[in-house]
């Protein structure tokens, strides 16, 4: 036998009654911005653009190394090794100046400087640099 008071009543009631109202979507009265704190991630990370460098200042090794060794180093599509005297030695025989003419308008496969967004004194730089590891021994430029 069964015996049910009226607490027990209102009790199952009550239960009923806040099952059907979470089932239906509201929220239950209580501190929002305190449950916000206690579930906030415990870090936060920002993704930014580097700032670009000032004109004129990277030098022949940094460019190298964004940019150019990225054939040089394998021999790309052609592009003679760095290191590779016998290869470089044709081209060091034109002259820092025609080598320089030559990589700001692009040769064969590879685009006008590179693909690079150098100035003329940083793409000299970074000839100098690749160049000179290839038997010549050009100097580097001084920034304008």
């Amino acid at each position: 036998m069964i015996h049910l008071n009226i607490r027990t009543l209102a009790a199952a009631g009550a239960l009923a009654l806040s099952v059907s109202v979470f089932a239906m979507g509201a929220r239950p009265a209580g501190d929002e911005e305190g449950a916000n704190k206690r579930i906030a991630p415990v870090a936060r990370v920002e993704l930014a653009a580097a700032a670009p460098a000032a004109a004129g200042s990277r030098s022949g090794e940094q460019l190298y190394k964004a940019i150019c060794g990225a054939c040089h180093e394998a021999g790309v599509a052609g592009a003679p090794k760095t290191g590779d005297k016998a290869a470089w030695a044709p081209r060091i025989a034109v002259g820092l100046d025609g080598l320089v003419k030559s990589a700001t308008a692009g040769k064969n496969a590879m685009p006008p400087k590179g693909g690079s967004d150098a100035n003329e004194v940083e793409l000299t730089r970074a000839i100098v640099y690749i160049t000179n590891k290839s038997g010549a021994s050009f100097k580097e430029p001084a920034a304008k």
